[in-house]
C-alpha cells in the first residue's frame, strides 16, 4: 500500500523557503515578498497529486485513465521534488533551519505515520498492522526523503557535477534489490536527481519556462506525451514511475533499471518545465492556497483511502465516463479545501508546532533577548 504522493512551503523570489510538501527550514528573509508563481505551482501540483490518487482504483476498466495516470504521475513528484529542491539553495544546516527541519519535517511525518497505520488497520483490515517510523506508510514517504535530501544539501551544494553524480547514485539504486524499507530509501535515491536539479537551478531558468514560446511549445509535448502514454498502457509498467523498487523487483534485466532512469528523468524533466510553463504567474484565487499544500498532501489521504472502504467506487456508473470526471472534480475539490486557510489553523499543531521548549535558544536570540 505505498503510493506516490505529495505538500506546503512559503515560497519567496529568493530561495529561503524550501519545499512545496512541507514548510521548509530555511528562514525567511524580512522585506522579500512571496512570488505567486510558486504558489500557484504547488497548488496545481496538489491537485494533480489527488486526482491521481483518486483514480487509482479506475485504472483496471479504462485504458484512458491509465494512459492520464502515467502522464500525471510522470509530472506532479518530480515538480514538487524540482521545486523543493531551488528552495532548498541556501539550506546551511544553522540551528534555525534544524528547527524548523525537525518541527515542519520530523513532526508530521510521526504525526502521521501513526495516524496513517492506525486508520489503514481499519481500512485494509489489518489490526495488527504495527506503527514503524523506520517504514513510511502512504503518503508519509515523501517526509522521510525530504528530510535525508536537506540534510544532504551541502554536500550537493559543494560537489563539483552534483547532478551526474546524483543521476549515478539513482541508476545504482535500480541495481540493489536488497535495499530493504527502512526510510523508502529506493524512492529516497532514486527521485534524488530531481531534488539535485532543483539546486542547480538559479532564478532566470524559471524565467526561461515562463516565456510565451515556452509556453505553446508546451501544447504538443503534452499532447504528444498523453498519446505516448495511452499507446504505453499496455506495453509499459508504470510502477516505474513510483521509483520504489529495483529492477529486478519489477521483473526487469538489471540494465532496464539504469536505461530507464535516464530516460525517466528526461522525460519528467521536460514535462515538469511544460507545467510549469503553463502556471500563471500573477496572483489568482488559489494563490493563497499554495501555502498550505502539506495540509492538503497528508490529510487528503484519509479521504483517497477512505472512499474505497466505505464503497465510493462501488456503483457501476462511477467505472463509466461520468464516474470519473465526478471523481476527478471531487478529489479537486477535496484538496483544495485541505489547502485553505481554518484547515491550516485547525491542524497546525500537528504540521508547524512551534516547540521553543524543546530548542536551545543560540546565540543570536539569546544577544536579541538581552
Amino acid at each position: 500500500m505505498r503510493a506516490s504522493p505529495t505538500a506546503s512551503a512559503e515560497s519567496r523570489e529568493t530561495p529561503l523557503r524550501p519545499s512545496p510538501a512541507t514548510r521548509a527550514p530555511v528562514e525567511p528573509v524580512p522585506g522579500k515578498q512571496r512570488d505567486p508563481f510558486f504558489d500557484n505551482a504547488k497548488y496545481l501540483a496538489i491537485v494533480l497529486v489527488a486526482i491521481g490518487h483518486s483514480w487509482e482504483p479506475l485504472r483496471s476498466g479504462s485504458r484512458s485513465v491509465t494512459a492520464l495516470y502515467t502522464l500525471v504521475y510522470a509530472v506532479h513528484m518530480p515538480a514538487f521534488i524540482v521545486i523543493s529542491g531551488y528552495f532548498s539553495r541556501s539550506f546551511r544546516a544553522t540551528p534555525p533551519q534544524i528547527r524548523r527541519l525537525l518541527t515542519g519535517i520530523v513532526v508530521p511525518y510521526v504525526v502521521f505515520e501513526t495516524a496513517y497505520t492506525l486508520f489503514t488497520r481499519w481500512t485494509d483490515h489489518q489490526p495488527d498492522r504495527a506503527v514503524s517510523l523506520l517504514d513510511p506508510l502512504y503518503l508519509t514517504w515523501f517526509l522521510a526523503a525530504l528530510f535525508v535530501w536537506r540534510l544532504t544539501t551541502p554536500v550537493w551544494n559543494h560537489v563539483r557535477h552534483p547532478l551526474p553524480l546524483a543521476l549515478a547514485v539513482a541508476m545504482l539504486a535500480t541495481l540493489s534489490p536488497s535495499i530493504g524499507n527502512d526510510l523508502d530509501l529506493q524512492r529516497v535515491l532514486q527521485f534524488l536527481p530531481y531534488f539535485v536539479l532543483g539546486l542547480s537551478l538559479k532564478p532566470e531558468h524559471f524565467q526561461l519556462v515562463r516565456r510565451p514560446e515556452v509556453r505553446q511549445l508546451a501544447v504538443p509535448v503534452f499532447v504528444c506525451a498523453l498519446a505516448a502514454a495511452y499507446w504505453s498502457v499496455p506495453r509499459f509498467d508504470y510502477s516505474w514511475l513510483f521509483h520504489n523498487a529495483s529492477a529486478e523487483q519489477l521483473g526487469a534485466p538489471d540494465w532496464e533499471g539504469p536505461l530507464m532512469t535516464l530516460a525517466l528523468f528526461a522525460c519528467s524533466t521536460l514535462l515538469v518545465a511544460c507545467f510549469l510553463a503553463w502556471v500563471p504567474r500573477r496572483r489568482t484565487w488559489f494563490t493563497a492556497l499554495g501555502a498550505g499544500t502539506l495540509y492538503g498532501y497528508l490529510l487528503h489521504g484519509f479521504v483517497a483511502q477512505g472512499a474505497k472502504s466505505w464503497g465510493w467506487y462501488g456503483p457501476s456508473w462511477v467505472q463509466g465516463p461520468l464516474g470519473e470526471i465526478t471523481v476527478t472534480v471531487v478529489a479537486a475539490a477535496v484538496v483544495t479545501a485541505l489547502c485553505a486557510p481554518p484547515v491550516r489553523r485547525a491542524f497546525r499543531f500537528a504540521m508547524e508546532p512551534e516547540m521553543r521548549w524543546a530548542f536551545r535558544r543560540d546565540a543570536t536570540e539569546l544577544a536579541r533577548a538581552s
